[in-house]
Parts: structure tokens; C-alpha cells; sequence
């Protein structure tokens, strides 16, 4: 990547973490009250995926685990270790917003790109569904494989698109490069747009042995034709699928 694309990523994400910023600070003022229903639903999502890995292999409550993105919701704060660390940008900021669930776990204003802790300090590590709003998706996977410990644990989740909206988000990102001020929300929310075969690139050539990979795309196609079209974006959708969920989970070996 030349200085100058790398500048503009770094710029494009940065820009993707300040309206992922805006965007929770204005949901801490609506759930504010109803804490205990959002404290639920995360406690649900946290003991699913407990449950999944615990198939894999059993996991202690000593475990070292490690949330990269943990956000403001994320499914270390739940997730019932006793070590358990949430690393993410904007860590420092949702500290403040989201303090009733946030005390739970230790977290860490850092980049995924960049993880603070030495090589195989994690027994497992989470990443659900963030890398797609980062500068460098690869150098995430990278570095999580990194921190991983041997026969240590990978659950790694992530939207997956048709090839258009990766199409369309570069054309978005160009039009950017350029200064012309004009935002679409989910490409401005998203560095970039994955494919499946791009996702499965992330992780090609690393110690890793998978356990289960699927992708929900039949489910997100038929989610699409279920909703009544708001603008010509959800009739895209019918043809052209987005939002289908890529699950990885896998064994440092």
C-alpha cells in the first residue's frame, strides 16, 4: 500500500470511529432506564457463544480472554472470565457511557492492529463483527492469531456482502480521496465491504485450525425479501445479498 492510500485509510477509519462515537453517545441517552433489557440480550448473546466454544474445548473462568472491539457492547463484559480484557479505540469513551456493564471486564484504549500484549497472552479471543469499521482488516487477523496461545481459542465473526458493495465502497472511498463531501451511511460507518472470499484471506496461510466457518446467506436473502422495501437500497438487497453473518471459530495450533 503507497503513504498515500494508507493515509487515506487511516483517515476513513478514523472518520468510521468518529460516527460509531456520535452513534453511541446518542443510544446511552435512549437507554438510559432500560439498562436491564440491554444487560439481558448482551448476557444472552455472551453465554451463546461461552456455549459454542465450551463444545471446542472446555474454557475455566481463569481463562486469559481477550475481546478485540469490544465496543460498547461487546461479549467480554459477559462473558464470565475472571481475566477477561475488551481492547478497542474508542474504549476510554464508552468507560463513561456504559459504566454499569463496562466495570465488568478490564479495557484497553488501543487498535487492533496494534494489540498491546506480548505473543500467545490469550487462551481465547473474541472478535465479533468489527474488523469491517478498521483501517486494516489483515493486520487484525494477524495480530490476533499473534496474541492467541497455542491450542488457544478463535471465535471471529464479521458481515459479509455480494462483491457490488465492495464495488460500491470503493467508489465511495474514491470520491472521498478526492474531497467531495458527500457521505453514504453504511459505507461511511465501514472502511470496507467483505466478500466471503475476502474474509477467508484474512486468516489464509495461519496456524490455525479450523473447527466451523458458515455463512448465513440464504438467511440474509431471505431477511431482504421479508422486509418492506424503504428505499431503492433494500431492493437492491433482494438480488444482491448484504449483511450475511461469516462465523469462524478455530484452534491455534
Amino acid at each position: 500500500m503507497t503513504e498515500k492510500n494508507g493515509s487515506f485509510a487511516h483517515r476513513r477509519a478514523q472518520r468510521a470511529l468518529a460516527r460509531q462515537l456520535e452513534y453511541q453517545q446518542q443510544k446511552a441517552q435512549k437507554v438510559r432506564g432500560h439498562e436491564p433489557q440491554l444487560i439481558s440480550a448482551m448476557t444472552q448473546a455472551s453465554a451463546k457463544v461461552w456455549a459454542q466454544l465450551q463444545q471446542v474445548r472446555p474454557i475455566g473462568d481463569d481463562a486469559r480472554v481477550l475481546e478485540v472491539g469490544s465496543g460498547a457492547h461487546g461479549l467480554i463484559f459477559y462473558f464470565g472470565s475472571r481475566n477477561g480484557i475488551g481492547v478497542d479505540p474508542l474504549a476510554h469513551h464508552y468507560a463513561v457511557l456504559f459504566p454499569e456493564w463496562q466495570r465488568n471486564a478490564t479495557t484497553i484504549s488501543a487498535c487492533g492492529e496494534s494489540l498491546p500484549f506480548p505473543d500467545g497472552s490469550f487462551d481465547v479471543v473474541l472478535c465479533d463483527n468489527v474488523v469491517d469499521h478498521a483501517e486494516s482488516p489483515a493486520a487484525i487477523a494477524r495480530e490476533i492469531v499473534r496474541v492467541l496461545a497455542p491450542s488457544g481459542l478463535l471465535y471471529f465473526t464479521v458481515n459479509v456482502h455480494h462483491s457490488i458493495y465492495s464495488v460500491a465502497s470503493g467508489i465511495h472511498g474514491a470520491w472521498q480521496r478526492l474531497g467531495v463531501p458527500f457521505e453514504i451511511g453504511p459505507f461511511a460507518d465501514h472502511t470496507t465491504h467483505l466478500t466471503v472470499a475476502r474474509t477467508r484471506e484474512l486468516f489464509a496461510g495461519q496456524p490455525l485450525r479450523i473447527v466451523q466457518e458458515t455463512t448465513d446467506v440464504e438467511i440474509a436473502r431471505a431477511r431482504a425479501h421479508r422486509m418492506a422495501p424503504r428505499h431503492a437500497g433494500d431492493r437492491l438487497k433482494r438480488v444482491f445479498f448484504k449483511n450475511a453473518l461469516y462465523t469462524l471459530i478455530a484452534v491455534r495450533e
